[in-house]
């Protein structure tokens, strides 16, 4: 599934129109679910009913999707807010960001956190440890005890540790992986699949990697993968709605303080997904 980034327009306000191209577009090239305002989607700058907007709107173009809808907050009090902007949109379940800014060093407070928020959410909850971006990893016992939860259903982990992932998926959790460079292992280890900024700009090349692992074949595209994910995720956000706007996504620019990225990076950026769409359409004549 992509973290499908959130489109504004000129005036930064957010632009639904462009959120259902995109969601149409990815639909028509496979995709079937969507994550709603996970970090590429600038989870943390989305505004009040944003979240809800964004739900609403995939539903609309996908009807079948499975639609996950995240949630960045540092208190319980505000999570179950905007899980409650969330709940009558037919959302199928919320990601739920570790809190860190208070809690970072109190693993059992994040842990009652969650057990706080699975208790009360109305839909179900995928734990989310990003630690890329919160400088904070869910501790693995931490995940483990929460898994017995039964509004605890999965958990997106993008610590980019296969050994890490392999032991989460000996919990009862659903697994998927946040992290491209791992896509292929993971999933071929026992992961569910993977929610990734790439399958915003190269959704078939993701999509490949993940079918083949399902299978156990082993391919060369994960290294593509890789590649292309490390050339354009290494410089933010920005880089990932430019990308995706090289694939035919109605981006838009990012909310500051984020930016969009210079020349020099664009360039390098196009340099990258012009080598991984070659390498893909040559696996493709291969197969056939």
């Amino acid at each position: 599934m992509p973290a499908i980034v959130s489109p504004f327009d000129d005036a930064g306000e957010l632009d639904l129109d462009a959120h259902r191209h995109n969601v149409s577009l990815l639909a028509e090239r496979g995709v079937e679910g969507f994550v709603i305002g996970g970090s590429n989607g600038e989870s943390p700058y989305l505004e009040p009913g944003e979240r809800a907007h964004l739900a609403r709107a995939t539903r609309e173009v996908a009807p079948d999707a499975f639609v996950l809808v995240g949630i960045v907050a540092e208190s319980l009090r505000s999570a179950m807010e905007l899980i409650a902007e969330v709940s009558d949109t037919d959302a199928d379940a919320v990601l739920v960001t570790t809190p860190t800014t208070l809690v970072r060093h109190q693993p059992a407070m994040v842990e009652r956190y969650y057990e706080d928020v699975a208790t009360s959410s109305p839909l179900p909850v995928f734990l989310y440890s990003v630690p890329r971006v919160t400088a904070y990893d869910l501790a693995l016992d931490s995940a483990t005890r929460l898994a017995e939860h039964p509004n605890v259903v999965g958990i997106k982990d993008s610590s980019g540790d296969l050994d890490r992932a392999r032991a989460l998926v000996a919990t009862s959790l659903t697994v998927f992986v946040g992290s491209s460079a791992i896509a292929w292992p993971a999933v071929a280890a026992g992961a569910h699949g993977a929610i990734t900024a790439s399958a915003n700009y190269a959704p078939e090349l993701a999509a490949t990697v993940v079918a083949l692992a399902l299978t156990g074949e082993e391919t060369p595209l994960q290294a593509v993968l890789t590649a292309v994910s490390a050339a354009v995720e290494r410089h933010g956000v920005g880089a990932v709605k430019y990308a995706a706007t090289r694939a035919g996504l109605r981006c838009g620019s990012p909310r500051r303080p984020l930016e969009s990225p210079d020349d020099k990076t664009t360039a390098l950026i196009d340099a990258a997904l012009d080598e991984a769409s070659r390498a893909l359409g040559e696996a493709a004549r291969s197969a056939h």
